[in-house]
């Protein structure tokens, strides 16, 4: 017979979110994860398969989470500037989801970039794909510019927010405005 679990499966995936966000997948041990989502690992393996499985479930728990502020990037009517916005935002959502520092997705796409992982490598390339093509009809609202001059700022801008990420990680609030302000003065 089996047993009902003791435990919702939602608030201990939130739990190891914030435990991959904090460490990294290599740096997370099924151990730390027993110890954050207060289940043991039978009941880890039971319930995700093991650790990689918990952590793709806390991707996707990520990514409802940021859903708003990538659903106010792509519905925005104001080109250039709702890109501005979606940089502001990205800084202001990890701290609302739990003073964490950085972006998850990009932690990860930078954690798994050399890896053969192909499921999460697959997962952040359409990631990092979908945000540039956001990017690229956001720039063709300024019919000024011609398709080569948009591609290469769409790429400056994927490379921008890997920084931003990054920097948002160790920098101060002016820092990451000034970051951002000099980012878009050019664009």
């Amino acid at each position: 017979m089996a047993r009902n679990k003791q435990y919702n499966e939602q608030e201990v995936i939130e739990k190891a979110m914030s435990l991959f966000w904090r460490n990294g997948y290599q740096n997370t041990s099924v151990r730390m994860l027993e110890k954050e989502m207060g289940i043991n690992q039978f009941s880890i393996y039971a319930s995700f398969g093991n650790k990689h499985g918990v952590f793709l479930e806390s991707l996707k728990c990520y990514k409802t989470k940021i859903y708003s502020i990538f659903e106010k990037l792509q519905n925005g009517t104001d080109g250039v500037n709702d890109i501005k916005a979606f940089f502001y935002d990205s800084v202001r959502m990890p701290s609302e989801l739990g003073d964490h520092k950085g972006c998850l997705l990009t932690n990860t796409y930078n954690e798994f970039a050399d890896t053969e992982d192909q499921i999460i490598s697959g997962q952040m390339n359409e990631f990092m794909n979908n945000l540039k093509t956001i990017f690229i009809t956001k720039l063709r609202a300024d019919n000024a510019k011609d398709e080569v001059s948009i591609e290469k700022q769409a790429n400056y801008l994927l490379l921008a927010k890997h920084g931003l990420a990054a920097a948002s990680r160790l920098n101060n609030t002016k820092e990451i405005e000034d970051y951002i302000e000099l980012t878009f003065r050019k664009i």
